[in-house]
């Protein structure tokens, strides 16, 4: 299975620098303990970046446990794809943290231990969705995040608020592309990337697996509400776009640059770019992503990261209470302070948009949208074959209908030989 889409995308990770693989004591790995020290000591593993985080809550935690906190710090994705070997031989941490498009897998695998959810009446559906699988929970909740609109304020005086909008800076002279006659880059947003199309998609009727995204035997990516969606996306590569934007690779690039020189006067991303931007002094607003011309919400998939109890750990219990205690309203109200990401708790998430952050908003209220991403194991195989659905359309080489079945088929194909 590859590595987490999110981590591909940065995670959004919005103050935290992934430097991993340096420990309080210098190994990069807990050490393994036994006895009387094992039951009176907690392994907590988490990025450099949540360090001063934890040192500064876990006092009180550890006077009411009469425990101590045996802080790590190690790259989230390299702690999860180690804990298969250092789990068994006792090398790894008690709890963790761990994307949620991961934490599916990691249950099945039978390497994270279930748990309750003690902050349960803090949580909405789809936070409770992001931590279970198979009807089992398998972490508690801790940030979330998803894409939402940037846009430019010195190019426009307000946010758009409907894709008609969108489609009116596309015709604006001032965003006219000079090498190809006719292309515009007033509105721009990276569709041939899955994870930025499908809020698209499925704002029209698309989906990704039925039954909520646990039935793999249900692909709803080829329905007419998805066609209709690549319909709408295949407009704006063949006659509103650049020839680049249907690059792949290299499409993400150029819409940052055409934002960063002022030449995109709003574009979809995530939060994770918002301190490239600042550090480019760009005057950007950051908003609610508009109504699409169906007058349905965008739809894209909310990711973000949960607190887990390894299966392989001696302290279960012990790890049960920190996972309750460190995703209590007034942890997460701290959490966000000093980390600057958006807490899952619902609670501390009216706190942090009380705050009045245009991103922050943006990202809670778009959440309210966003649909949980599967985190069942035959999602790895959606990444793979969604990877060409849009392109095939976009550029013409096939229809809108025949690249969602291509596609369809392909992902289809992919789960009957692996799973």
């Amino acid at each position: 299975m590859k590595k987490s889409y999110v981590k591909k995308i940065g995670l959004g990770l919005l103050s935290l620098g992934i430097l991993g693989g340096l420990t309080a004591c210098g190994s990069g790995k807990a050490d393994s303990t036994s006895g009387e020290d094992a039951e009176k000591t907690l392994t907590v593993s988490v990025d450099s970046g949540y360090k001063d985080y934890i040192n500064e809550i876990k006092g009180t935690f550890e006077k009411e446990n009469d425990i101590k906190i045996k802080l790590v710090e190690k790259d989230m994705f390299d702690q999860l794809e180690a804990l298969s070997l250092d789990g068994p031989a006792g090398k790894g941490p008690d709890v963790m943290m761990a994307a949620y498009d991961r934490i599916g897998a990691l249950g099945q695998q039978g390497h994270l231990a279930e748990v309750t959810l003690g902050n349960d009446s803090d949580y909405d559906e789809t936070d409770k969705a992001q931590v279970t699988y198979d009807g089992k929970i398998y972490g508690e909740p801790a940030v979330i995040e998803t894409l939402v609109l940037y846009y430019n304020k010195d190019l426009v005086d307000q946010a758009p608020t409907t894709f008609k909008e969108l489609e009116a800076l596309a015709k604006d002279k001032r965003f006219a592309f000079e090498s190809e006659t006719g292309k515009n880059t007033g509105f721009l947003a990276k569709w041939t990337d899955f994870y930025y199309s499908y809020g698209l998609l499925a704002g029209y009727g698309g989906y990704v697996f039925g039954d909520n995204g646990t039935d793999p035997s249900d692909i709803g990516l080829n329905n007419k509400g998805s066609v209709e969606g690549i319909t709408y996306a295949t407009n704006w590569f063949q006659n509103i776009w650049p020839k680049g934007m249907q690059d792949i690779k290299s499409a993400g690039d150029f819409v940052s640059q055409q934002f960063m020189s002022n030449k995109a006067a709003a574009i979809i991303d995530g939060p994770w770019q918002a301190q490239t931007y600042k550090d480019n002094k760009i005057n950007y607003g950051v908003a609610k992503i508009p109504t699409l011309n169906n007058g349905e919400s965008y739809q894209p998939f909310g990711g973000g990261k949960g607190w887990v109890v390894s299966n392989y750990s001696k302290n279960k219990e012990l790890a049960q209470k920190w996972l309750d205690y460190v995703t209590n309203t007034k942890n997460q109200e701290k959490f966000f302070e000093m980390v600057n990401e958006i807490p899952a708790n619902q609670s501390a998430r009216e706190t942090a948009k009380s705050k009045n952050d245009e991103l922050t908003t943006a990202v809670i209220e778009q959440y309210e949208t966003a649909q949980a991403m599967p985190n069942i194991p035959e999602m790895a195989e959606v990444w793979t074959g969604a990877e060409n659905l849009m392109f095939d359309a976009a550029s013409g080489s096939k229809t809108p209908k025949e690249s969602a079945n291509e596609a369809v088929k392909t992902i289809k194909e992919a789960i009957e030989q692996k799973y």
